[in-house]
């Protein structure tokens, strides 16, 4: 028995010294980006039906259910109060309301960790900019909106 403790514990840690060796990689194991073809943009067709789902109502409805489910989170982790929410997930859910209410809007949002919220860019008309701190003011968390959104120029 004295004899074969020491001769197990060395095959276990020649074993475990043999498995755990990570042989260097070779160029042939390595990837070939220089013949695969670039990354094409997409085209105008391919632009517009993505931002036509991008703006449809399931869209919406599934930014929504998001919210909601934030919301809920936040009831269950911190008592129904507006604690400990970081500026990203502020930030992150004033952007998903925003998008899910102000079609063709093209804001950027930045929270405080004082629950400031800052949202800046361009909307169609004046009745958006107008929806943008009722909306916002609607995330738990969100004490002040500072709303520097302009209507966008209209080409002629």
């Amino acid at each position: 028995m004295k004899k074969l403790t020491p001769f197990l514990i060395s095959c276990v840690l020649v074993f475990g010294a043999t498995a755990c060796q990570n042989p260097a990689k070779t160029t042939a194991d390595a990837p070939d980006t220089a013949t695969k073809p670039v990354t094409q943009a997409p085209s105008p067709e391919a632009t517009e039906a993505a931002l036509k789902d991008a703006q449809s109502e399931t869209r919406r409805n599934q930014l929504n259910a998001d919210i909601r489910a934030r919301e809920q989170r936040n009831n269950t982790f911190n008592d129904g109060k507006a604690t400990n929410r970081s500026p990203n997930n502020l930030e992150s859910e004033v952007r998903s309301k925003l998008e899910a209410n102000i079609p063709n809007g093209h804001l950027t949002i930045a929270a405080a960790e004082d629950g400031t919220v800052t949202v800046s860019g361009t909307v169609v008309n004046k009745d958006q900019i107008a929806k943008i701190d009722r909306l916002a003011k609607e995330i738990k968390g969100v004490k002040q909106v500072i709303n520097k959104a302009t209507v966008a120029q209209t080409k002629s």
